[in-house]
């Protein structure tokens, strides 16, 4: 009973201060006030706290604003959430602790200097608790996620510390800055800089690079992928139509609108939107040598022309934007039972390299390849190698086909 009282009286304490430095301010407070507040004499609060600045860091470890902030990071290991929503979780949590008192921390950050040594001392002490609880956790995801960071976790956790009390200090002290757009503006960013923006890969690797390895198809092979795509579907054959017919890759096939072609008796064109900009590719009629339509009538226009929904993008999955799994799936289900020269199914990426080979040998200027592809020199001279291997064997295989010319004994 005896225990319960003191118990009683210390919370007392604590939420009378708060309340009070949240109003006046930590310097504008005094014991006595405290102390009148949660009904008790000041030598109550003296025999509980020592002074105001004891009591002010027991608000910081015992307050229902602060008492979760190094725990709630431990937590959050029980949650099926992925680790870095979790952390982002934390940090929200974090943030929102700090929202409940911004005319504390204004005069917590405001007044610091006027504070003891001791207590000052005993708020770093605070402040690294917590961060070593968020070192640890930042330790366990780069752990299990493999990821090699540049700095210490511990200095990581410091940093994401110093982040989200900065944010808290802009915030609670100014307004219109235009910094971020919101909080969860800020948030993703913090996160993904403190997991992913400090992290490095093998140094070796980022100064070689691996050369392209150029695997084009023959025309056989791409030809019984169309027709293997056309007995699935007309959607199917239209995306297979496209990917070989257009040189496009997997991601910018499936970002597609219907909006973003142009198809007339003169030319079919598809507009690509890229985070540089945009460009224009034309959708050959002709695929490795065989007409498959005109400018007009295609598998892609015949597609789009039966479609009797409203979604905008080109390719769907049940009424929903087009996925790369799903793309994958339908490629695995075209090229079933295929395999190439060297004994392995055809992969999707090879319609891109296919269709640059064939533009190579069709006469289409690497330069102009470049603005196709939106790719540079230096990333196509690979296929530019490979182009003139190609050239090679075949004009050998003409030579072959010449009868020879008799020399005389």
């Amino acid at each position: 009973m005896f225990m319960s009282s003191q118990s009683s009286t210390r919370q007392r304490l604590i939420q009378s201060a708060l309340q009070l430095f949240i109003t006046h301010g930590i310097s504008g407070t005094t014991t006595r006030q405290i102390a009148e507040a949660a009904e008790v004499n000041e030598v109550t609060l003296f025999r509980h706290f020592g002074s105001k600045h004891g009591l002010l860091l027991g608000v910081l470890e015992e307050s229902t604003a602060f008492q979760r902030l190094g725990t709630a990071l431990v937590s959050q290991k029980q949650s099926s959430a992925s680790k870095e929503q979790a952390l982002k979780e934390y940090a929200s949590y974090c943030l929102h602790a700090l929202e409940q008192v911004p005319d504390l921390i204004r005069s917590l950050v405001g007044e610091a200097n006027q504070y003891p040594a001791d207590n000052r001392l005993a708020l770093g002490k605070r402040m690294t608790e917590v961060t070593q609880y968020m070192a640890q956790y930042l330790e366990s995801f780069m752990t299990q996620q493999q990821l090699t960071p540049q700095f210490s976790t511990e200095k990581l956790a410091s940093l994401l510390e110093c982040l989200l009390l900065g944010y808290a200090v802009i915030e609670f002290t100014s307004e219109y800055h235009q910094l971020w757009n919101h909080q969860d503006d800020f948030l993703e960013h913090a996160v993904q800089m403190i997991l992913f923006g400090s992290t490095a890969t093998d140094p070796v690797i980022q100064s070689t690079p691996q050369p392209t390895v150029v695997a084009d198809l023959p025309a056989d092979i791409v030809h019984l992928i169309l027709r293997q795509a056309k007995k699935q579907s007309a959607q199917d054959y239209a995306l297979a139509y496209v990917l070989f017919g257009a040189g496009l890759s997997s991601q910018e096939v499936i970002g597609l609108l219907r909006s973003q072609q142009i198809s007339n008796n003169q030319q079919h064109i598809l507009q690509i939107q890229t985070q540089a900009g945009s460009r224009q590719v034309a959708v050959n009629q002709w695929v490795m040598g065989k007409r498959l339509g005109s400018y007009t009538a295609n598998p892609l226009t015949k597609w789009l022309k039966s479609r009797k929904d409203d979604t905008p993008t080109m390719f769907v999955d049940d009424q929903q934007p087009l996925t790369l799994n799903t793309l994958e799936e339908r490629w695995n289900t075209w090229a079933e039972g295929i395999t190439t020269l060297a004994g392995h199914p055809p992969q999707l990426d090879q319609t891109q390299q296919t269709w640059c080979i064939d533009m190579l040998m069709r006469g289409v200027t690497l330069n102009n390849l470049c603005l196709l592809t939106g790719w540079t020199l230096e990333q196509l001279q690979p296929y530019a190698q490979r182009a003139q291997e190609k050239a090679a064997l075949e004009q050998a295989a003409r030579l072959d086909q010449k009868p020879g010319t008799s020399s005389k004994e």
